[in-house]
């Protein structure tokens, strides 16, 4: 038998149990729109293949989105003149009825093209193209495999300096502002129990959020988006006020962990479940055992389904890894005398080839990274933000890899001088990192 989608195989209650469509409605559609276009046996039977079915499950969910039969058979065929090249006619569930290939084709050349006009600071092209993509695809995937995985493009180009960082901005307030009237539009909730979302203090990033957000309201769930930066205290006000069942909170950074693990230690202390992600978590593993809660998934469709069973029976759940006392008095130490510290290493860097509005952020994140590790109770999660600083400096801003390693050796020099007891933790891990070769074994 031939397995070609373009094979008439399908007799008319085989359509009807795949569509749910009723026979009547079947035959009217052929006769008014022309459309499918079914063969006839000679009997006189009528035989749909794949790609009738996939064509009809279209017309389904975009009658489901509110879109008239008429306009749906328009935009239809519409779109199949403009991807007439590559024969991308579209499904609900499948959005080529070509091969599986094809159809991340078709998303990849969209995501190419999205990219490419938001480096082009084309706002009007890139709302053609994801125009194009929300009639074709679902808005899910559209979401996940254009939206974001455009603005990770856009990212990694702007760490390797191929990417400017007001391109990468661009990108960013057009996928956010599309992902903000998609969640304005979605329907009331059907499903029973609260979630909040937001970001623990000093996170900005809000697009994960944002589209967390989207995801589970089309899922049903009533959503609370509390956007970007939250302070703790609020938090605690709006979960009395709100009555939620789960807490959800991202971080992308090392910092904001440290945060993220602050509040959902306030939030298990009254007794709210908390769940959390980030892209912290997909690079350092051992974060996770530190957070009082529950880790979602490194991707967002796991997310979603880990979010799904946590709202069947949400529990608080403890840090796997409480922080030592000595790690709490090392925090302590060096928050009272980092920024000693940091005026010696000013001192020392003053006249190197760092450039001094580098050196002072290097000196604030490096320090802020350095407590945000003592909070989290282990020193070693500062390694991954070194090895990120070296390739930023190569990549964004041609200067050598090696003027970390001399911050480095300034940062040892005045940390023997100002850290003692239980601030050695940090001068015996400094003294390791300078010691390694290469730097990427030890971190």
């Amino acid at each position: 038998m031939n397995s070609s989608p373009d094979a008439p195989i399908y007799n008319l209650k085989a359509v009807v149990q795949e569509t749910g469509l009723k026979p009547d409605t079947l035959r009217a559609w052929e006769r008014r729109y022309g459309l499918p276009q079914p063969q006839r046996t000679d009997s006189g039977h009528r035989l749909y293949s794949q790609n009738d079915i996939n064509l009809l499950k279209w017309l389904i969910i975009r009658q489901d989105e509110g879109m008239s039969i008429s306009r749906a058979v328009d935009l239809w065929r519409r779109l199949s003149e403009e991807q007439a090249d590559t024969a991308q006619k579209t499904t609900s569930s499948s959005p080529s009825p070509a091969s599986p290939v094809k159809q991340g084709d078709a998303l990849a050349e969209l995501h190419d093209a999205w990219v490419a006009s938001c480096m082009n600071f084309d706002e009007q092209r890139a709302e053609r193209v994801l125009a194009q993509a929300f009639a074709i695809f679902p808005v899910e995937q559209v979401c996940v495999d254009l939206l974001q995985r455009g603005l990770q493009t856009s990212g990694e180009g702007w760490y390797h300096g191929k990417v400017t960082v007001q391109q990468e901005h661009f990108a960013s307030a057009l996928a956010t502002r599309r992902i903000e009237t998609l969640l304005a539009s979605t329907p009331p909730p059907t499903r029973i129990g609260r979630i909040l979302i937001g970001c623990p203090p000093e996170e900005a990033h809000i697009f994960i959020v944002l589209l967390l957000s989207l995801l589970l309201r089309r899922k049903g769930w009533d959503i609370i988006f509390l956007g970007a930066n939250v302070p703790v205290e609020n938090m605690i006000m709006t979960i009395q006020t709100a009555h939620p069942m789960l807490v959800i909170l991202t971080a992308q950074q090392l910092s904001t962990a440290a945060n993220l693990a602050d509040m959902a230690q306030v939030l298990y202390h009254e007794h709210i479940a908390v769940a959390f992600g980030g892209k912290i978590f997909t690079e350092i593993h051992d974060l996770r055992q530190r957070i009082a809660g529950y880790y979602l998934a490194d991707h967002l469709e796991a997310g979603i389904q880990a979010i799904e069973q946590i709202m069947a029976m949400p529990r608080p759940q403890p840090a796997l890894k409480p922080v030592t006392a000595t790690y709490r008095e090392a925090l302590h130490q060096f928050r009272a005398r980092h920024s000693w510290i940091e005026g010696d290493v000013w001192r020392a860097m003053a006249h190197t080839k760092m450039p001094l509005e580098h050196l002072g952020k290097a000196n604030a994140s490096f320090s802020r990274n350095i407590a945000a590790a003592l909070t989290l109770g282990n020193i070693e999660y500062v390694g991954n933000d070194i090895l990120w600083i070296k390739g930023l400096l190569s990549n964004h801003y041609q200067m050598p890899e090696n003027l970390v390693d001399d911050y480095l050796a300034a940062y040892l020099t005045a940390a023997k001088l100002y850290l003692e007891g239980p601030g050695s933790i940090v001068v015996d891990w400094l003294q390791h990192v300078l010691s390694a070769d290469p730097l990427s074994e030890l971190l």
